[in-house]
């Protein structure tokens, strides 16, 4: 952590990083914390009735000093001038972060109707399957239309899933990050819909798996584990009665956990037994599963888990998609948290997939309550980040403000 030294406001130089010990909407400022770039900021400091700051002697190109340059003094209309210039852009920036706020809203709610929708559909396959599978084309029809028309596409972080919902959260991710690389691979429409339709049934097996098993933390056994291998196949057999469901889409159901290989399962395929579609969820489905965990291993942060695919994962995926699913998301995904170059530490929110360097993130301040913590667009602001951290490296305090989700799940919007 940086360390912070109190400094008399009389001893301000040019070049020196502090932060204001004052809530955030009581100075011109965009942020509390800022390297002070000319006299100017210096004789506005001067105005807020402050008498110290804090130094972050780290960060600075120069250290406290008393002087006084009658030479370069500030006029006072001048500094009246500069500051309300400030606080109009300072409003700008308030207006624009409310709008982001708004877009992600509005995410949430489409989120949540096709988590209700996605119950709905599992409640229907036993005994109205047709019906099941209807609903379930009407949300791809309508996410594809989402997709294929949107130019500007960004990728936001959801809330944590609630208990009894990870399937269904897991099962959308699947969804639509699946249906988003097959954008990007330049698939057809057709294409698209059909890996959106079997990635929203690949996992609806495992309801037919006993709870504790699911559940357990302790070493499974091995026919625990033979039982648990075999839910792409009972997805399968749930959707036996849907004669409409695309064949394609089968497939890839049937294969979502089959690698490159031969080592995946349930029947151990190799590449040229496996298409397309069944070799893009395979790497979606893992990603997913990295990130948000089970009961038998721990959820990873999204960049750790895209580095993992990256790494052990050579012989068993197919690298070209592998390179392109990593581009795509970019460096640092929704979920990921991350240390700017102001040196505030904040979780990052959004993604516009134009931009994948420069996230919506929330930062961690402070001086503004958590609940009005603004969404920060790091391009507008002329930041960048410097690195991605795992939670735990987070003080307490901090991890409480960013509240970094146990499990990640995403949504897209134009």
């Amino acid at each position: 952590m940086s360390k912070k030294e109190k400094t008399a406001v009389g001893l301000l130089q040019v070049g020196m990083f502090i932060r204001l010990p004052v809530s955030w909407k009581d100075h011109p400022f965009l942020f509390n914390s800022f390297k002070i770039k000319d006299l100017a900021q210096i004789e506005l400091i001067k105005t807020l009735g402050i008498k110290e700051v804090l130094h972050i002697s780290e960060k600075s190109d120069n250290q406290p000093e008393f002087t006084v340059n009658l030479d370069e003094k500030i006029a006072a209309k001048d500094l009246d001038k500069l500051k309300n210039q400030m606080e109009k852009e300072k409003t700008e920036r308030i207006n624009k972060q409310q709008q982001l706020k708004r877009r992600l809203k509005q995410s949430e709610k489409q989120f949540d109707r096709s988590l209700s929708m996605m119950r709905s559909m599992v409640s229907k396959i036993a005994n109205r399957p047709l019906n099941a599978v209807n609903e379930a084309q009407e949300l791809i029809n309508n996410l594809t239309d989402l997709l294929m028309n949107a130019d500007d596409l960004a990728l936001h972080l959801m809330a944590d899933a609630k208990p009894g919902d990870a399937i269904y959260h897991h099962s959308i991710n699947v969804s639509m990050l699946c249906m988003l690389m097959g954008k990007e691979l330049g698939w057809s429409r057709e294409k698209i819909q059909n890996i959106g339709l079997g990635a929203l049934f690949h996992d609806i097996g495992k309801f037919k798996i006993p709870s504790h098993i699911l559940k357990k933390s302790t070493p499974l056994t091995a026919p625990e584990k033979n039982i648990i291998k075999q839910h792409p196949l009972m997805s399968i057999n749930d959707l036996k009665l849907a004669d409409t469901f695309p064949t394609q889409a089968k497939a890839l159901i049937a294969n979502h956990h089959e690698f490159l290989d031969g080592s995946g399962y349930p029947k151990g395929l190799k590449e040229d037994q496996l298409d397309e579609l069944s070799q893009l969820i395979a790497i979606v489905n893992e990603f997913d599963g990295l990130c948000n965990g089970n009961a038998q291993q721990r959820p990873k942060p999204p960049s750790t888990a895209l580095g993992l695919l990256y790494k052990n994962y050579q012989t068993k995926l197919n690298k070209e998609y592998v390179g392109k699913f990593i581009k795509k998301l970019g460096i640092y995904p929704p979920g990921c948290v991350v240390e700017l170059s102001n040196g505030q530490f904040a979780l990052v929110i959004t993604v516009n997939l134009d931009k994948i360097l420069l996230p919506n993130v929330i930062a961690y301040d402070p001086c503004v309550p958590k609940e009005q913590a603004p969404i920060i667009d790091l391009e507008t602001e002329g930041l960048n980040v410097v690195r991605s951290l795992p939670p735990s490296a987070l003080p307490e305090n901090i991890t409480k403000y960013l509240n970094p989700r146990e499990q990640v799940s995403y949504a897209f919007s134009t």
